[in-house]
């Protein structure tokens, strides 16, 4: 399933918005050519619908477009990075 996934790079975040609820995922650059994945969030009408794994996805499509290495101090993203790791093992510090 697609979601309208917006960057927000002044404030940091990706998100997504549908029918009033919300979800985001806030990062950060804790030095040069690192990105930390930081937090994410989904609001709890949203959860079980795929819409942290897309904000996931589209945050690492990221983090490799911008040849960045990758943190995850987010509980929710260092998980799924772990389980979906041969495909992003390239882009961990």
């Amino acid at each position: 399933m697609s979601f309208p996934i917006e960057h927000h790079t002044q404030d940091q975040e990706f998100t997504v918005a549908i029918d009033g609820h919300q979800g985001e995922l806030a990062y950060s650059f804790p030095t040069e050519g690192v990105v930390d994945f930081t937090h994410t969030f989904v609001d709890k009408a949203l959860r079980g619908q795929g819409v942290a794994d897309a904000m996931a996805r589209r945050a690492l499509e990221f983090a490799r477009e911008q040849k960045l290495q990758v943190r995850t101090s987010c509980e929710f993203m260092q998980k799924f990075v772990q389980e979906h790791h041969d495909e992003y093992q390239d882009l961990l510090g």
